[in-house]
């Protein structure tokens, strides 16, 4: 059962702010045709953002990404006001060439998303407007790249804070989208204080996004913390934050998920996903991010703690999670920027660990 502190929360919000439907509302106008490939997601999935600006790593067609990426994670739409969004390849990418791309990407079993946010993305959802806004532009999107879903990878600058309208509104706007779209693929990729920090604080945005968990579980593929830019991860586990890039911080992040965690000041607890919803989130080299770093040695490890009680440091989970979903990395273009660090020994584990060797 979902806690009662953080449905009832939950339901404040939505009446709060009408984010339910209103009498007399319209129906959906009709089930989107992109059939979506949520139900052929790997058990064990590498998923890589795939960023449509420079940073130091150039930009990258996506028909040069190799196949070793199972979920590709185009970062990010952009936010056109009154909650309309919209996706624009970068200078010198094609989107003829983009759909063609997807549409081949897709054929081969493979899933390409679109991701709302980032370091500097904002999605402005504080009225009704701003919501069917926001519902009607996100289905123009997947219908003209063919897409198979989106994902919420919302930060500091918009505005994610307990009581802001932008949470109570993505849920009734994914949910409508869902229904829109019934194998529509939904991810979310917070920072940890949004998620874990609720076991510190339940104020500002500490915690903030688990009301935005708890009323989408049902809709929700795969939920992928960031491990990165934030420092060390308190946890019940230990007195002392979890050290970023260790074994035991991926493995504590990933208890805490599936597991369940009390929430500060007796707000009640948060109820763990399934295995199968969680995944692990670093950076995909040095580069890639400003800390937070991993080898890939402990990020297979952790996942083979994880996995099957095996290479754990001091952290062990309850029991072993032989269906937890993978890991993610920030990012494709850094990865390709450096050979294939990241991609190539994680993927591979990954590969390996689904065949059953």
């Amino acid at each position: 059962m979902k806690p009662i502190s953080l449905l009832s929360y939950a339901l404040a919000l939505f009446t709060t702010f009408g984010c339910q439907a209103q009498p007399g509302q319209a129906a959906a106008p009709r089930v989107g045709v992109a059939p979506g490939y949520s139900h052929a997601l790997p058990r064990h999935a590498l998923v890589g953002y795939l960023h449509n600006f420079d940073n130091g790593s150039g930009v990258l067609p996506l028909g040069q990404v190799d196949g070793s990426w199972d979920v590709i994670v185009l970062a990010f739409a952009d936010d056109m006001g009154e909650g309309r969004i919209a996706f624009n390849p970068a200078p010198g990418l094609e989107r003829a060439r983009l759909v063609a791309d997807i549409a081949a990407r897709r054929a081969a079993g493979g899933i390409v998303v679109l991701s709302f946010g980032g370091e500097l993305g904002t999605v402005t959802l504080r009225t009704q407007r701003d919501e069917d806004n926001f519902v009607r532009t996100t289905a123009q999107a997947i219908d003209a790249y063919g897409l198979d879903g989106i994902d919420i990878d919302l930060e500091k600058i918009a505005g994610v804070v307990h009581g802001a309208p932008v949470a109570a509104r993505l849920v009734s706007a994914v949910k409508r989208l869902h229904a829109m779209y019934p194998n529509l693929y939904v991810s979310m990729a917070p920072e940890h204080p949004y998620v874990q920090g609720g076991w510190v604080s339940m104020e500002g945005i500490w915690g903030a996004y688990l009301p935005l968990i708890d009323g989408l579980r049902d809709e929700l593929d795969l939920l992928h913390v960031q491990l990165y830019n934030n420092g060390g991860l308190p946890t019940p586990y230990h007195a002392d934050p979890l050290p970023a890039g260790s074994v035991d911080m991926m493995v504590g992040s990933a208890r805490m998920l599936i597991e369940g965690f009390e929430l500060a000041g007796g707000k009640g607890r948060f109820e763990g996903l399934g295995p199968d919803q969680v995944a692990l989130a670093l950076p995909s080299g040095p580069r890639a991010a400003g800390s937070g770093h991993a080898p890939p040695a402990a990020i297979i490890r952790a996942f083979d703690c994880l996995t099957r009680a095996t290479g754990c440091d001091a952290l062990k989970p309850a029991r072993p999670y032989p269906d937890f979903r993978g890991v993610m990395a920030w990012s494709i273009n850094w990865d390709v920027a450096d050979q294939g660090a990241f991609s190539v020994p994680v993927g591979t584990h990954l590969r390996q660990a689904r065949a059953g060797q």
